[in-house]
């Protein structure tokens, strides 16, 4: 569970992230949840996009892929969001620089 402080600090550096993927009309199926794994241990921290022929909303979709990949929805807006998983083998991203 992220803090207000940490999940700031996390929507801070997501804000020059790219999107890395995008669910769409087939919604979230096994092989996407295994490329966002994939993307989450070796980045933490990754973009997604919900487009428009989508049948679920942004924040459906954070919720369900949070909860398939254990990770932490950082930020929902518009049809964007960010999802957080750290790495504890190999963090990429310093949460003590967000007290």
């Amino acid at each position: 569970m992220l803090t207000s402080k940490q999940r700031a600090y996390l929507r801070g550096i997501a804000s020059g992230y790219e999107t890395i993927f995008q669910v769409g009309k087939g919604g979230i199926s096994d092989n996407l949840i295994t490329q966002v794994n994939d993307a989450l241990k070796k980045r933490e921290l990754i973009k997604l996009r919900v487009l428009d022929n989508s049948m679920l909303t942004a924040r459906e979709a954070a919720e369900a892929l949070a909860q398939a990949c254990s990770a932490d929805v950082v930020q929902v807006i518009g049809s964007r969001f960010v999802l957080f998983r750290r790495n504890p083998q190999e963090p990429v991203i310093d949460l003590a620089k967000a007290r």
